[in-house]
Formats: structure tokens, sequence, C-alpha cells
């Protein structure tokens, strides 16, 4: 009996002396400044248990819900719904940030592991008869139940949900719209991965000092900067990243390398290797097609665009080609103006889609006495930053403070506390601003936490993150953006300022959750501001010498606004269009990609000195991302933009206080808490007008 005890007491000695695994920092609340996530706790082995005991919880939620013996009423099902899956929403939230900007092999394992888990859950939930049926029950009452405006949208919308995710299908259908969504959400995850691996697998490797003729010091100097990181001992790599290929494409006199460069970009997912895309497109496009056509619908672009303001693909086609009727004359025009200047120079070859942004650049150097390298010592990231903390100021009362004591969920990302005009605490705002090869390209707004009124009636401040892949600092200067990064630093920072300021009690209504082709409409008044001479020169300080702009150099910028406008908008509206034929194929058939876009070129007449701006195998936007039958929104919102920022402008006063205050109170704070036109009138006083957006663009005469 004594030598048992003994036993006993070594072992209690020896688990005593081991160290206890930490816990998993998701199954806690957040022990940190304003409750933002754990990031220096967080590991990867935490986001698969989190996620599991999530979907466990929400199910327990979901079946508390289902069989409670009260009648349906809209607090025991539709608000105790919107109030389920704490945990996995917070969860959800982290893992695909981190998707995103923290990129490993192994978050992409994760990825492949947890996004049919997550598919089948919501599957779970929107295809449960039993659930439906009280959401119908109170959906039915809705005349008779005292609900205020925001109830009754959080009903319709939570109803209209469920129908749309097959509620309403029969049990045999319902199972297979489980396998679609399934296999769909496995195919996006996948094509999004193919195009990141493409990325960053290519480098031009130049070892040839002549081959970097033209280039700017800034440029070569942060292309020796990537060859030493890529372990060569000399030589310079150029990657398809915008911070490099954009300039090389836009300066180097090396035709030849210009061409291997744009070649590269434009063949991402398609070169019939273990990242090719064309088979994912063909699946995704088809499986959209079948699920629409199971919930009643001719095509895909009708079941998404019946949630937009546009509501039907008819009304986007013809947007579409009034704006393609003004705007290719004047890409044609520009094409010809091009092909002059490669005459002048005495070259003979004919303009090809490598040689547009180069002789774009020299023939706005030749008409405007401009370089983009004489505006970038104006526009120092840092400088940008405080031109946007400045205008915000002055548009809301808007401060911002940076925290150094914050954990952030990369070591680059930079931390701020907002505060409101009163001094109150709105949010807290993450900004990450460079490429990294764990870091997905382009610019996008997210939310770690989204604003909204928890269950005990507390107010819950958003968490948001904004990254871009701007220049870095290189040669010792600090990061220095060309004009259309600053332009995209303001545009992500209008999306941030309506998932900061919104306003609403539920999280499924707050911020960004508003249609496709209204929610850009934030982020793209915010270019405006940028684009005006005064405003520039609160900001534009040359980084070394603290010299403010020189008006010539305003002025000269002004008058170039309109320069390649025709290139632009028309590069932008072929990719609409071929989103467009994708998703309005009404029966499903075996797509030649190459084929596919063959086709479109030649219906819409797109001229061969211009491709698509997104491909078909490396347009994440709308088969990696929620922009299916939606990449044209982009310029819907352009429109609501253009009409929009009229209104300050009318006033004489781009800092109107009346009108700053009707843009937030009937805009940014609202979320999707109303119809998005019903918003835009209650701001404007009537519906948006399509002159401003043509004059903004150059596409008619003064």
């Amino acid at each position: 009996m004594r030598n048992i005890w003994i036993y006993l007491i070594l072992v209690l000695v020896a688990v005593s002396s081991c160290e206890v695994p930490p816990e998993n920092p998701f199954f806690a609340e957040y022990d940190t400044p304003y409750e933002v996530p754990p990031f220096d706790k967080i590991e990867n082995k935490h986001f698969m248990p989190a996620i599991e005991k999530g979907i466990e919880e929400q199910e327990a939620e979901i079946k508390e819900i289902v069989e409670n013996p009260d009648p349906p009423t809209f607090e025991n099902t539709i608000e105790a719904l919107e109030y389920s899956g704490d945990l996995l929403s917070r969860v959800s939230s982290v893992f695909f940030n981190y998707n995103s900007h923290n990129i490993s092999d192994e978050i992409e394992e994760l990825a492949r592991e947890i996004s049919p888990k997550l598919s089948a859950h919501r599957d779970n939930i929107y295809l449960d008869i039993d659930l439906f049926e009280r959401v119908d029950d109170v959906y039915n009452q809705k005349d008779e139940l005292d609900l205020n405006s925001e109830q009754k949208r959080l009903l319709e919308q939570t109803h209209k949900t469920f129908i749309r995710n097959g509620a309403g299908l029969e049990e045999e259908k319902r199972e297979r719209f489980r396998e679609i969504n399934e296999k769909l959400s496995s195919l996006t995850l996948e094509f999004g991965q193919n195009v990141q691996a493409e990325t960053n697998k290519f480098e031009l490797l130049i070892e040839d000092e002549e081959d970097l003729s033209g280039l700017p010091s800034s440029q070569i100097e942060a292309a020796a900067e990537e060859a030493k990181e890529r372990g060569y001992d000399e030589g310079w790599v150029f990657t398809l990243h915008n911070p490099s290929v954009k300039p090389f494409l836009t300066y180097a006199d090396n035709r030849a390398k210009r061409m291997e460069i744009k070649h590269a970009y434009i063949m991402r997912g398609d070169n019939n290797n273990e990242y090719d895309n064309k088979e994912n497109i063909r699946q995704i496009v088809d499986l959209r097609l079948e699920r629409a056509n199971m919930l009643g619908y001719d095509n895909h672009a009708q079941y998404v665009l019946e949630e937009n303001m546009t509501e039907k693909p008819e009304t986007v086609n013809d947007f579409l080609d009034e704006l393609w009727e003004a705007s290719l004359p004047i890409a044609k025009q520009e094409a010809e103006d091009l092909q002059d200047l490669i005459y002048r120079e005495g070259k003979e070859f004919d303009l090809e889609p490598w040689d547009w942004r180069y002789y774009a650049e020299k023939l706005r150097k030749e008409k405007f006495d401009l370089d983009e390298e004489e505006i970038r010592p104006y526009f120092s990231l840092n400088n940008v930053r405080d031109g946007i903390f400045t205008i915000t100021e002055k548009l809301w009362g808007i401060t911002f403070e940076e925290l150094n004591d914050m954990p952030v969920y990369h070591e680059e990302a930079t931390a701020y506390e907002v505060f409101d005009h009163d001094g109150s605490h709105l949010g807290i705002l993450y900004m990450d601003f460079h490429p990294r090869e764990s870091k997905r390209g382009g610019a996008w707004m997210s939310s770690y936490r989204t604003q909204h009124v928890d269950e005990e009636g507390n107010f819950v401040n958003p968490v948001i993150t904004i990254n871009c892949n701007f220049s870095r600092p290189s040669g010792g200067k600090p990061s220095l953006l060309t004009f259309r990064e600053t332009e995209t630093f303001f545009h992500e920072f209008g999306h941030a300022l309506h998932g900061l300021l919104s306003d609403v009690t539920y999280r499924s209504l707050a911020g960004t959750s508003v249609p496709r082709d209204f929610v850009e409409l934030p982020s793209q008044i915010m270019e405006n501001w940028v684009n005006e001479p005064e405003v520039m020169k609160m900001f534009a300080k040359h980084y070394d010498t603290g010299e403010p702009i020189p008006e010539d150099l305003t002025d000269r910028m002004e008058q170039s606004a309109h320069f390649n406008q025709g290139f632009q908008t028309v590069e932008y509206l072929a990719a609409s269009y071929l989103d467009m034929d994708y998703h309005t194929i009404s029966e499903k058939k075996d797509i030649d990609i190459h084929e596919f876009e063959q086709e479109c070129i030649e219906r819409i007449n797109l001229i061969p000195e211009i491709v698509f701006r997104y491909r078909s195998t490396y347009f994440n936007h709308i088969f990696a991302g929620g922009y299916s039958a939606g990449y044209y929104s982009y310029i819907w919102s352009g429109l609501l933009d253009a009409d929009a920022y009229e209104a300050f402008v009318e006033t004489g006063d781009f800092f109107h206080q009346p009108t700053a205050e009707s843009f937030r109170t009937n805009i940014l704070e609202r979320g999707g808490t109303k119809d998005a036109m019903d918003m835009y009138i209650d701001f404007r006083g009537r519906e948006p007008e399509i002159e401003p957006l043509l004059r903004q663009r150059g596409l008619i005469q003064e």
C-alpha cells in the first residue's frame, strides 16, 4: 500500500513539473487592449480546434432555437440566430485574414480543410427545414409585429438568405445543393492559391546592367535588394507584384524584357502546370449555373444581381455598353497617338500590350512635361497617411493615435486607435502596406471584428484592417508612392471608414454588408479629395526638403488628369464584360477558355493593343472572391461616387460640414439597414446621374 502512495506522489510531481500546454486563445475572452485578437499568442495549431468547437457551439445554439417549445418570435428565432456562432465568427475572421496576409504552406493546407467544413456547416443551417419553418413563420407575421426598421430589414434579409440558399428545395435537390457548395468552396480556394503561387514563383533576373536602361534609380535599388533577399550575390530581380512589374513596364527601355514580364503576368494560371486554373474555371462556371438553375434563375448573374442595385443582367450590360461606346473611340485614338510616337522614334514595330505603359509615359512627358518620378517624392507613404488623417478630421472630426503596445498580426502592421469628434472611442485600425510572399496581391479592407450591439445591449466597436502592396523603402529613401498608389490608399481608407463608422444593431447588417455595387461608393468617393490641387497641397510635401508640392506641378497633374483614360476605362470594362459573359451562360458547355475570351474580344471589338485587366485564369475577383457577376460594380459605384462628390463641389467647399454629416449619417453609418438606392436618395435627394462620371473620366466634353 505504501508503495502505491509513493508511486502516486511521484506521478503527481512529474505531472506538476511538466510544462502545461497553453490554452487555445480563442477559447477565452481576449485579454488584450480593446479586446483585439491576441496575435502574439495565436498559432496555426489553434485554428482547427477552435473552428470545430465554434461549429459545435453554433450547432447547439441552432438546436435550441429549433427545439424551443414556444411559438416562433422575432426574438427567439431571428435574433437568436443572429447572435449565434460568436466563437466561430471570431476564429473565422482571424483565420481568413491570415489566409490573405499571413499565408504559409500550413495556412493553405488548413484552408483546404476548413473551407469545406464551413461550407457544410453553413448548409446545415440554411437547409435545416425545421429552422426555416420557424423563420418563415415569423416572416409571415411581419406586418403584425411591432418591429423597428432595422428589425424589419433583418427579418427580410434572413428569410431571403434561407430561400437563396436552398431552404425551399426538395430533399433530393438539397443534397445536391450541399455538394455544389462544398465543391465550389474548394475550387475557389484552389483558384486563389494557384494565382498566388504563380505570382510568387516568377522572377525576372537581370544580370546585364544595360538591361536596366530607362528604369528609375528607386526601382533599380529595390530590384537589387530583392535579388539579395532571394539569395543572388549580384543582379536585379523584378517580380509580378505590382510595385515591381508596373514600373518595369512603364520605364524599361528593353522591349524584349518588357514582353517577357508582361507575358508572365497575363499567363498566370494558364501554363498547363500544377497551378493551371482553366479546369477550375470550367467547373466553377458549371456549378454556379447548376445552383442558379436549381433556385429558379436562368443563370448565375440573375441570381447575384437580384441582390444588387442593378437587379438584372440587362441593366448591367446596358450600362457597360453606354460607357464602352464613349471610351473605345478614345482608347483607339490613344493607340494611334502611341503608334505615331513609335514611328517618330524611328521604330517600325506595331504597338503591343507590353508597349502601352512605356509609350504612354513617354507621351505624357512630352505633352505635359510630367513624369511619375517627378511626382513620387511628394507622396511619401507617411505624408499620404497624415494627409488622409487630416482630410478625415476636417470632414468628420475623426482622429487617429498610433498604438505601440498592441499585438499585431505581422511585424509590418501598425495599429491605431480611432476617435470620434467628441473624443470617444470608435475602433481600432490596422494598416499593412508592403508586398511579401506571405501576402496576396492587390489592396483590400477587412475586419477582425464587425461593429454590432451584443445580446446584453453593449455597443461593440469594430477592429478593421487595410492591406496594400505599395513600393517598399529602398536606397535610403522612404516608401514613395505613385499617384495611383496614393489613390489606392485613399480608396481602402474609405472602406475602413465604412467599417469604423458603422452604427447599427446587428452584425450581419453592419459596415460593408451592403450590395456589391454599392460597397465601393464609400471607398471611391475618397479618391476625389486627393485629386483636388487645393487639398493635395495640405499633405503633398517633398520627403527630403519638406517643401510643398509646387503649383506648377499640380497644374500639370490637373491638365493631364484625363490622359490615358481611354485605356484605363476600356481595360477595366473589358474585364467586366468577360465576367458577365461567364455568368450569363444559361446552359452547361465545355468551355475552351481561350476561345471564350476571344469571342468576348470580338463581340466588344476590343483592340489588340489592350488586354483584359484580368484574364480569366488570374481573375481572382470573380473566381476566388465575391465579385462574380459583379466586377462591373467598381464603375457602377464610380457613377455613385462622382455624383455624390458633386454634392460637395456644388457647395464650393470640399469639406462642407452639413454635406459631410449627411454622407456619414445616411451612408457610412447605415450599413445594410436600408435599400441602397433609398440610402443614396436620402443623401443626395435624387437618384444618381451618369454625367458626372463621364466628366470625371474625360469621356464627354465639358
